[in-house]
């Protein structure tokens, strides 16, 4: 087994590494899934583009939401082992007494148990697993029509604009950044 950030996190806290992973319930895998991906999505994100955070957090934003992570399990499922389409399956049946604001009930199930998933891999430390699915479906996965399309491809638009008009050895800041 590899050793990843919750090994590391638990050795140094003390805490019993011995905790028998099918005894944790499946929205406790999603609560640390969620957290987990997200934190992911953020270091791509800042990895990626030296930006507002403002604009990191609306383009964050567009690939942890409950409908993204909904048709990511599209791009997934076909490459999970059995036992990680288990760990997806009891997470999106799992009954939650809470509701995504935006999302349909089908959607919201859906990343819950991708977001389970995420948990189940980040518990049981098999980061590279984790990063491999993060990676396939982040780089596949494709925002759809909407405010993050149209904002991504003015500020892609007005840098084009600003990089084919830029001087020699001249600087000249983008606004958006």
């Amino acid at each position: 087994m590899e050793t990843g950030l919750n090994a590391y996190i638990k050795q140094q806290f003390g805490l019993d590494q011995d905790v028998d992973i099918r005894t944790v319930s499946p929205l406790t895998l999603a609560y640390i899934g969620d957290g987990i991906y997200e934190l992911v999505v953020r270091s791509v994100m800042v990895a990626r583009t030296n930006t507002r955070a403002g604009l990191l957090h609306r383009q964050t934003s567009q690939l942890v939401k409950a409908e993204a992570q909904s048709k990511m399990m599209d791009i997934l499922l076909p490459e999970l082992s059995p036992e990680e389409e288990s760990v997806y399956r009891r997470g999106r049946n799992a009954k939650s007494s809470t509701m995504a604001k935006n999302a349909s009930i089908n959607d919201y199930r859906r990343a819950t148990g991708f977001e389970a998933l995420m948990g189940y891999l980040y518990l049981t430390d098999q980061t590279e697993r984790l990063m491999e699915l993060v990676k396939l479906a982040v780089d596949t996965y494709k925002p759809g029509e909407g405010k993050y399309a149209e904002a991504h491809n003015r500020h892609s638009t007005k840098k084009n604009h600003v990089e084919t008009h830029q001087q020699p050895d001249t600087v000249q800041v983008d606004e958006e950044m």
